[in-house]
């Protein structure tokens, strides 16, 4: 009887630890890993290659942002929104990261559970998660504010937990 509960167990837990990182990273951002209709790369931009492209998302988020009515995000900045890491931050921000409560909620259920360090494409697609829902907690009124800023701050636990993960774990 226990060789049948063990046997599951061990297949289970092999083939847990031979899991890919590439489909961790899609169980956080799914849409980062489906096909752009309009080539045949997946669509997996990352903005913060240097630190001048730091500097630049600085820019973007300090520029005032434009969040339509269909929640479709844009650089109000004609001359900023001209750049290429502009078309990035586009797609970003209108194809990859989360817009419903639920997406939110089920990413930040995701994240106080992740066992190691985000990757920094994971970081910054939670921090642009974190600045929409506090876009999103400034417009409401009454329980969806609160909703919102639950979720803002549900966002913000989960990053700081990133950024102290390696202070965090106990000594060997």
């Amino acid at each position: 009887m226990l060789w049948k509960t063990l046997l599951p167990l061990l297949f289970y837990y092999s083939a847990h630890a031979t899991v890919s990182h590439r489909w961790s990273r899609a169980m956080l951002f799914p849409a980062a890993q489906r096909f752009k209709r309009s080539s045949a790369a997946f669509l997996n931009p990352v903005l913060q290659n240097t630190l001048e492209d730091v500097v630049l998302l600085y820019e973007f988020l300090l520029a005032e942002l434009d969040i339509d009515k269909s929640q479709r995000i844009s650089i109000k900045d004609e001359e900023l929104a001209s750049l290429r890491k502009a078309a990035e931050f586009d797609t970003i921000c209108n194809e990859i990261i989360p817009k419903s409560i639920t997406e939110i909620r089920r990413l930040s259920s995701k994240l106080s559970s992740y066992p190691r360090v985000l990757k920094k494409e994971d970081f910054e697609r939670t921090v642009l998660t974190m600045v929409y829902t506090a876009y999103r907690a400034a417009q409401s009124q009454g329980h969806q504010k609160d909703t919102w800023t639950e979720s803002f701050v549900n966002l913000y636990k989960a990053l700081k937990h990133d950024l102290m993960f390696p202070y965090n774990k106990e000594p060997s």
